[in-house]
C-alpha cells in the first residue's frame, strides 16, 4: 500500500476535459463565449424545472450578483448561518447591508430555522441558506419563513451539487436565486468558477449585465456577430465575474460525470458510515428518504469520550501523511465580524460546540479503496 502523502481532497480530470480545452486553445477564443452558453444550457437543462442559468468566475460572484439582483443595499440585514465561509457573509458587505448571524441546527450543522425566525427584523430583506457538506438545509420551514416575512432565499449551494431535497435538485426549488461552486475540491470542477441559477427571467437579465461591467450587450454576441455590432452602453457599474471559456470547457465534461461522481462519493460514504458507526464519532447526518447527498464533505466529529482534542487528531493524521481539514472555523470567531457585530460565542452555542470537535477527513472521486483503508486505518489507530 503506497504511504506517500494524501491529499484532502484532489480533482478527477479526465482526457475528455483537457482535449476540450486544447479545443479552445486552438480555436482562439479562450474567454466568455460558445462553450460558457454551451455549460449554462447544460446546466439548466441538468437541473430541469425552466431553471436559467448564467456561469461566473467563483460562487462567491454568483452570491454577489444574485444579492445585487434581488435589490439588497445599504441599510438592509441579510440573515446567514455562522456555520459556514466567510464569502456568504462578505458579499452581504459588498452592497452595504449587514449579515445578522444565526446558529445551526445539532445533526446537519445547517441553518436552524428557529434562530432564521427569531432574528428577524424590520430591516430583514434575505436569507442565505448553506447545504453544509451537501446535505440540503430544511428548506421547507426556511421557505415557510421566508415568504411569511417577504424575505428574499438566496441558496449558498456552493456543497450542494447534485443535492436532493424532498425529490427535487437543489436548485429547482421555490427560492429566488442558487448558486454553485465549481472550485477544485467540489463536486466537479471548473478548476475556478461557479453557476447563478434563477426561474426568475427578470434576475438572470439583472445577473447577466451586472456579471461583465452592466454592459447592455452580450460581449460574445458583439464579437462574433459577421456584421458591424461594436456599439453597446453601460447601463450600470457592473463587475467583471465572466467565467472564461477554459474554464466552462472543464465544466461541459465534468457536468456528464456528475452523477458519476455522486455515488462514488455516497459509495465511499457508507463504507465511512459502516466502520466508523463502531468508534467514538459523530458521523455525519445522512439524506431523508426521497433526498440525497452530494457528500462533497465527509466531517467526523470527535465524542466528548474521546481524550485527544481535534488539533492533535489533525497532527497524527499528518504523522500518518494524511491530509485533512476543519470545516468551518464559524464566523463569529473570525475578527472581521465578531468586533464589527459584537459576537458572542455564548450566542452560537451548537456551531461552538461543533467547531471544537470536527475535522472533514478525505473524501474524493480519485481516491482508491486502498486510499480509503489508510484513512480508515489511521483513525482507528488514533482512537483505539
Amino acid at each position: 500500500m503506497n504511504n506517500g502523502f494524501l491529499p484532502f481532497s484532489f480533482p478527477e480530470i479526465g482526457q475528455e476535459e483537457i482535449d476540450e480545452v486544447v479545443d479552445s486553445l486552438k480555436r482562439g477564443w479562450i474567454t466568455t463565449g460558445p462553450k460558457a452558453k454551451q455549460f449554462e444550457q447544460d446546466f439548466a437543462s441538468y437541473l430541469g424545472n425552466k431553471v436559467q442559468a448564467i456561469t461566473v468566475n467563483s460562487a462567491t460572484a454568483g452570491l454577489h450578483l444574485a444579492l445585487e439582483a434581488v435589490g439588497i443595499g445599504p441599510g438592509d440585514e441579510v440573515i446567514v448561518p455562522t456555520y459556514t465561509f466567510t464569502s456568504t457573509a462578505e458579499v452581504v458587505r459588498y452592497l452595504g447591508a449587514d449579515p445578522v448571524f444565526v446558529d445551526c441546527c445539532k445533526n446537519s450543522l445547517n441553518m436552524d430555522p428557529v434562530a432564521l425566525e427569531a432574528a428577524i427584523t424590520n430591516k430583514t430583506k434575505a436569507v442565505i441558506p448553506v447545504h453544509f457538506a451537501g446535505l440540503a438545509c430544511d428548506m421547507d420551514k426556511i421557505i415557510a419563513i421566508a415568504r411569511e416575512n417577504n424575505l428574499k432565499i438566496i441558496e449558498d449551494a456552493a456543497h450542494a451539487l447534485p443535492t436532493i431535497y424532498n425529490g427535487k435538485l437543489i436548485g429547482t426549488l421555490d427560492t429566488d436565486v442558487t448558486v454553485f461552486s465549481f472550485y477544485a475540491n467540489k463536486t466537479m470542477t471548473t478548476a475556478e468558477g461557479g453557476m447563478l441559477v434563477s426561474k426568475d427571467p427578470n434576475i438572470i437579465a439583472r445577473a447577466k449585465i451586472m456579471r461583465l461591467h452592466g454592459i447592455s450587450r452580450d460581449a460574445f454576441d458583439r464579437y462574433q456577430s459577421q456584421t458591424p455590432a461594436w456599439f453597446y452602453e453601460v447601463v450600470e457599474p457592473g463587475f467583471k465575474y465572466n467565467m472564461p471559456d477554459i474554464a466552462a470547457a472543464i465544466g461541459i465534461h465534468q457536468l456528464k460525470r456528475l452523477d458519476s461522481f455522486q455515488r462514488t462519493r455516497e459509495k465511499m460514504a457508507n463504507i465511512y458510515n459502516d466502520v466508523f458507526k463502531k468508534l467514538p464519532l459523530i458521523l455525519p447526518e445522512k439524506a431523508a428518504e426521497n433526498s440525497q447527498h452530494a457528500w462533497h464533505l465527509y466531517p467526523i466529529r470527535l465524542d466528548d469520550s474521546v481524550s485527544i482534542s481535534r488539533d492533535d487528531f489533525i497532527i497524527e493524521m499528518s504523522k500518518k501523511n494524511i491530509g485533512c481539514s476543519v470545516h468551518f472555523i464559524p464566523l463569529h470567531k473570525h475578527p472581521v465580524w465578531r468586533d464589527r457585530y459584537n459576537l458572542k460565542p455564548s450566542s452560537f452555542p451548537v456551531a461552538e460546540q461543533a467547531y471544537q470537535n470536527i475535522i472533514s477527513i478525505p473524501l474524493y472521486t480519485a481516491m482508491t479503496h486502498n486510499d480509503q483503508l489508510r484513512v480508515i486505518d489511521a483513525i482507528k489507530e488514533i482512537l483505539l
